[in-house]
């Protein structure tokens, strides 16, 4: 990591939409949660059980995320 210290929420960043010459097929969204978990798409879900029901967590899990 460049910055580990960096932190950032979501009034720090603004994403503004424009046209893009990357296609989808080159696109790579892989995130390393840990040094021995990498995830296939960037979502955790929060740690409630009002939030994230076993249904939930399976679906994030077969998408390539985290149900917590």
């Amino acid at each position: 990591m460049e910055h580990p210290d960096l932190a950032l929420t979501f009034d720090d960043v603004l994403l503004v939409p424009d046209r893009s010459d990357v296609l989808p097929h080159e696109v790579d969204l892989t995130s390393a949660f840990s040094r021995n978990i990498t995830l296939n798409i960037p979502l955790i879900s929060a740690a409630m059980d009002t939030v994230t029901e076993a249904r939930a967590a399976i679906c994030l899990a077969q998408s390539g995320g985290l149900g917590v």
